[in-house]
């Protein structure tokens, strides 16, 4: 029966499609074609403006054939990079980097960082109260990023702080931050963890926001200086400042530097961001 089968079907081989993508890749003009330069974020957006921003750039095309940059939502997607010292250059939170110890292990040094910020729980019609029976009866909006400390740590460790059974409460999940602001604005939701910025007041009241924790330290962008790759160092530092520059969210365009190139570009860059 299965040669019968097999004479009267047509068999070919079909690729598999990919549902998923984690990562991308682009070349840049350079003849170093064996030597990619690899990257880790959190967020597909900033990978994908990253990896356009630096493909184009001379002194990565003078050491780089390839940019290859990958991108993931949960902690254990970043172990593979942060424990091995897989990527050059990455994108964490302080807290995580310290926990690898990628700094001491694979001489990571930070180069540009974004301010900090207060965790707040925000609701569309009261001020949330951070009691127990407050949450026994709301719908609640998380992010499913278990290293994002507004939208996911602090708000569950005020839950157990409170003895609340996260089984027990009626949590949703969202992909970002944004994903978050629909939940909540559409009503499918009664409060949602995240941080306040400037254009949430046209959505929602700033009375009806309660702050969860103190301030946070922000995200910090780390290159591996395994060699005194200085010129690396300022070219990444200035791509950076320019996606900084052309981003319309007040977070992420107010940067700190941390290991300055003393460049009178860097200075116009920094001074109009």
């Amino acid at each position: 029966m299965f040669y019968l089968g097999n004479s009267r079907t047509e068999i070919s081989n079909e690729a598999i499609p990919v549902f998923m993508e984690i990562s991308s890749q682009c070349k840049t003009n350079g003849k170093a074609v064996d030597h990619n330069l690899i990257i880790y974020v959190p967020s597909e957006v900033v990978a994908k403006q990253v990896s356009h921003k630096l493909c184009q750039d001379e002194v990565v095309a003078k050491q780089y054939g390839n940019v290859i940059v990958h991108w993931g939502y949960k902690l254990g997607d970043s172990v593979e990079f942060l424990g091995k010292g897989v990527a050059d250059l990455i994108l964490a939170k302080e807290n995580i980097m310290q926990a690898f110890m990628a700094e001491s292990t694979y001489n990571y040094q930070a180069v540009l960082g974004y301010s900090n910020y207060t965790a707040f729980f925000i609701s569309l019609k009261e001020k949330p109260k951070l009691k127990k029976l407050y949450f026994l009866d709301k719908k609640i909006g998380l992010l499913d990023y278990p290293t994002s400390r507004s939208g996911h740590i602090l708000p569950k460790a005020l839950f157990k702080d409170l003895e609340l059974n996260i089984d027990n409460l009626d949590i949703t999940y969202a992909n970002s931050h944004e994903g978050l602001r629909e939940l909540l604005a559409s009503g499918k939701v009664d409060l949602i963890a995240s941080y306040w910025k400037k254009g949430d007041e046209k959505q929602f009241s700033k009375n009806y926001i309660e702050p969860i924790s103190d301030p946070i330290s922000g995200s910090k962008w780390y290159l591996k200086m395994d060699v005194d790759n200085t010129d690396l160092l300022c070219a990444v530092q200035r791509n950076l400042l320019d996606l900084a520059k052309e981003n319309e969210s007040t977070y992420f365009n107010h940067v700190k530097l941390f290991k300055s190139c003393n460049t009178a570009l860097l200075t116009k860059v920094l001074t109009d961001a």
